[in-house]
């Protein structure tokens, strides 16, 4: 079982995203998305520790597929991605909405 790789460089790249653009990331101009890019780094690194942790208790820690990867990890990973942007979406929807209420 490889699937955790998928995630695994996702949170690789995501991280060193984030660590790149830093800076911009707290400003008043940064994206609703690049804003909350922290939670998907947290959210891919937790998954890819979850999933290491249960191929090391379930033996299968060193298996490699392609098959697996594309039809296992890379869905995987597209569908945390897109929870994740939906969820950035309708946070910031809430807080305009809370702000404008005030």
């Amino acid at each position: 079982m490889s699937c955790f790789l998928v995630p695994m460089t996702q949170a690789i790249v995501t991280s060193a995203c984030r660590r790149h653009q830093e800076k911009s990331i707290s400003g008043p101009g940064a994206s609703v998305l690049k804003r909350n890019l922290p939670a998907l780094e947290k959210m891919l690194w937790g998954g890819t520790v979850v999933l290491l942790v249960d191929h090391a208790i379930h033996g299968e820690l060193f298996s490699f597929s392609l098959r697996e990867l594309l039809t296992v990890g890379v869905p995987m990973s597209v569908i945390l991605t897109a929870v994740w942007a939906v969820w950035a979406l309708v946070k910031e929807r809430r807080q305009r909405a809370a702000l404008n209420a005030q």
